[in-house]
C-alpha cells in the first residue's frame, strides 16, 4: 500500500543537509552539545514547529535508520514509550504509539503513517524516513488518554565523512490538553538533544539487541 508520501517531500528532506531552510520566521531556539534547534511560530494553533541540525559522533547512517525504524528495539530504549507497534486497521497498515506524560497530565497517543526510502543522490548515500498522523485510522481512542490527530516528522540521515552521522530533523505535533509552556519548551530544549543521545546509546547496543531477538 502507498504511504501517499511524495518524492518531492522526500527531496526536501535531505536537501536541508545541504542548505537548511530557515527563512520565513524561523528562530534558533538553542544550540546544545553540537545540535542547534530552530522553531517557527505556528499562527493557528499557538504552538511551534521545530528544525533540528546535528551529528551523531559515533554511530553511521544506515545503523540509525535501521534502529529509527526498529519499533520492537525502540521499547527497549526509550523511557516514554508506554506502548509502540505496527498493525493491520481494517487494511490500512499504521503505527500506534503512546507517549508517557508526566504526572498529572494525561498520556498522549499517536496513530500514523512512515516510510522510508535509502537514497542515493549522484552517489550519495542518504536515508529518509517521514512520518505523519493517520486521524482517518480505525482505531480506537483510550479512556485517559488524549490522541494526538496533528502530528508530521521528517528525518535525513547522512554520512559525516567519518564515524558519524549528520541529521535533520522537521517536526510538528499539536498535544491538544492544556500543556504549560514551561514544559513544552522543556521538551524541546532538552527532550531532543537528550533523545539523541540515547539513539547513539542504542546504536551501539543495537547488535546486542539483534542477536538475543
Amino acid at each position: 500500500m502507498s504511504l501517499q508520501f511524495t518524492d518531492e517531500e522526500f527531496q526536501s528532506a535531505w536537501k536541508e543537509l545541504d542548505e537548511p531552510q530557515l527563512e520565513g520566521g524561523w528562530e534558533l531556539f538553542t544550540e546544545t552539545m553540537g545540535v542547534k534547534i530552530y522553531r517557527l511560530h505556528d499562527k493557528e494553533t499557538g504552538l511551534y514547529e521545530y528544525k533540528v541540525f546535528g551529528v551523531l559522533n559515533t554511530c553511521n547512517a544506515e545503523l540509525c535508520a535501521d534502529v529509527y525504524m526498529d519499533l520492537a528495539y525502540r521499547k527497549n530504549w526509550d523511557t516514554y514509550v508506554k506502548e509502540l507497534y505496527q498493525k493491520d486497521f481494517s487494511g490500512q497498515t499504521a503505527i500506534y504509539w503512546e507517549v508517557k506524560y508526566p504526572f498529572p497530565m494525561s498520556n498522549r497517543d499517536y496513530v500514523y503513517m512512515r516510510e522510508r526510502r535509502d537514497l542515493d543522490v549522484d552517489g550519495r548515500k542518504i536515508w529518509v524516513i517521514l512520518a505523519r498522523s493517520a486521524p482517518e485510522t480505525p482505531c480506537a481512542e483510550k479512556s485517559g488518554v488524549l490522541r494526538v490527530k496533528d502530528y508530521k516528522q521528517s528525518v535525513a540521515l547522512e554520512s559525516d565523512g567519518g564515524c558519524g552521522t549528520k541529521v535533520f530533523m522537521n517536526y510538528f505535533d499539536n498535544p491538544g490538553g492544556s500543556i504549560p509552556t514551561w514544559l513544552v519548551n522543556w521538551a524541546a530544549k532538552t527532550g531532543v538533544p537528550g533523545f539523541l543521545t540515547d539513539m547513539q546509546k542504542a546504536c551501539s547496543n543495537y547488535s546486542k539487541f539483534c542477536t538475543k531477538k
